[in-house]
């Protein structure tokens, strides 16, 4: 008979979007809860003593009331390569790539070191409470061998992409329009849909590749409409300025992309903070999906975000880390970036909001929100297990919270790796 798991205590559940109506109507804790997992998956969701009452053979794990069972958190947009350079001081995008990002990923031409940093990346993640990413890798196919081969080590869902640029890079981390593709279609290959894998196909942003190597990614798009797509998409406005410089003929920047096949359901924008009215338009017409990345933005000064507008159109909306030009691993602090940005603009999101777009939103950006993200019948078993009285400072006021939702919102603003009790990977239980 195969082992069952059952593990009880406050489980958070989704009924609904909670940007897109009232919180209370998308979002619940059940006190009392449990979520049984067979074979890496969930079997059932419901009421704690009526599953343990139906599967007493179960294995029991119990958390108490200070806890909350909720979906692994989900990463939408990184660079695993920038892991050891985290908070370097005082650039802005242009430098940071010059100054910080292109040296380091030039360190990872070596194997050995990539190997190094895709593990070190995803064990810092795991730790606080992160099960799957999606992630550029550097211009070299054996840095996104590296990263999925780790994942699959760990049981996790990954999601990556060799990163493409055939110029404004340095010597050594530039490849071509037809290497790009090549190397690509063989990592599709390679990789795509096996286990826990998929493949994005990944040109890091419009002023590193020329227009012909958009344009052969675009083919390679077209001919794997299955896989994702990640770029990055008006992040700072001197970016912006560069784009029109190098692209005269372009009506906007997200035209850069859409001219070259490289605009569609499955794509990925990160950032994508200056929006022009078109760009909105199309983005919504077409279903792609944005990646806020709060702490990036605040750390490198790109200005803030436009959650309430944008999801009010209707366009899909996931949260990121932007490791390593977001300055920090944990999406409980993203969560908090997130929260802040949205005060700034007068529109702060609630507890509910915050955790749902570090869960099922971003999961939902990658269309992988039928395997990740909630907890519910037939999903993947990735789950977090917070402690919400991990230090001193969060007890104290969790002690103060009228309901579960003051303590929530104490540990997304306090919380770190300690607030993270336990992280279950495709149901089992990480050491």
């Amino acid at each position: 008979m195969t082992n069952q798991t059952l593990i009880l205590g406050p489980v958070l559940r989704y009924a609904g979007d909670p940007l897109r109506g009232p919180w209370q109507d998308a979002v619940r804790v059940d006190s009392a809860g449990g979520v049984l997992i067979e074979d890496g998956q969930i079997i059932e969701v419901g009421s704690g003593a009526d599953l343990q009452k139906a599967h007493p053979q179960a294995d029991l794990h119990r958390y108490g009331a200070g806890h909350l069972i909720a979906p692994g958190f989900v990463d939408a947009h990184v660079h695993y390569p920038q892991t050891a350079i985290i908070a370097s001081w005082g650039k802005r995008l242009i430098d940071w790539l010059n100054s910080y990002t292109f040296p380091e990923e030039m360190r990872l031409s070596d194997p050995e070191y990539a190997d190094q940093i895709a593990g070190r990346y995803l064990d810092l993640t795991l730790a606080h409470g992160t099960t799957t990413a999606a992630s550029y890798c550097t211009i070299h196919p054996h840095s996104a061998d590296a990263l999925f081969e780790a994942a699959a080590a760990r049981g996790q869902r990954i999601v990556a992409g060799k990163t493409c640029m055939d110029r404004n890079a340095p010597e050594g981390l530039r490849d071509t329009a037809q290497s790009a593709y090549d190397d690509s279609k063989a990592l599709i290959g390679k990789w795509h849909g096996q286990g826990r894998a998929s493949y994005a196909i990944t040109p890091r942003f419009s002023p590193t590749s020329t227009p012909d190597q958009l344009a052969a990614l675009g083919a390679l798009w077209a001919e794997h409409p299955d896989c994702l797509m990640q770029t990055h998409l008006s992040e700072q406005t001197d970016e912006i300025a560069w784009v029109k410089e190098l692209f005269p003929q372009a009506r906007d920047y997200l035209d850069t992309y859409e001219a070259h096949g490289l605009l569609g359901e499955r794509g990925l924008y990160g950032h994508a903070i200056h929006l022009e009215p078109r760009e909105i338009d199309r983005l919504k017409d077409c279903g792609a999906a944005l990646v806020h990345c709060p702490t990036s933005n605040t750390f490198i000064g790109s200005g803030l975000f436009d959650m309430a507008g944008l999801t009010a159109r209707g366009i899909p909306v996931g949260l990121a880390t932007d490791t390593g030009g977001g300055s920090s691993f944990s999406m409980l602090r993203t969560m908090a970036a997130a929260y802040e940005v949205g005060q700034l603009r007068g529109t702060p999101l609630h507890a509910a909001q915050l955790i749902w777009l570090a869960t099922a939103g971003s999961a939902r950006s990658l269309h992988l929100g039928d395997k990740i993200g909630s907890l519910s019948t037939g999903m993947e078993a990735d789950l977090t297990i917070l402690n919400l009285s991990s230090t001193a400072a969060i007890a104290q006021r969790a002690d103060q919270a009228s309901d579960i939702w003051e303590s929530l919102f104490a540990t997304i603003m306090m919380g770190d790796d300690r607030a993270i009790a336990d992280v279950w990977v495709n149901g089992q239980k990480r050491p």
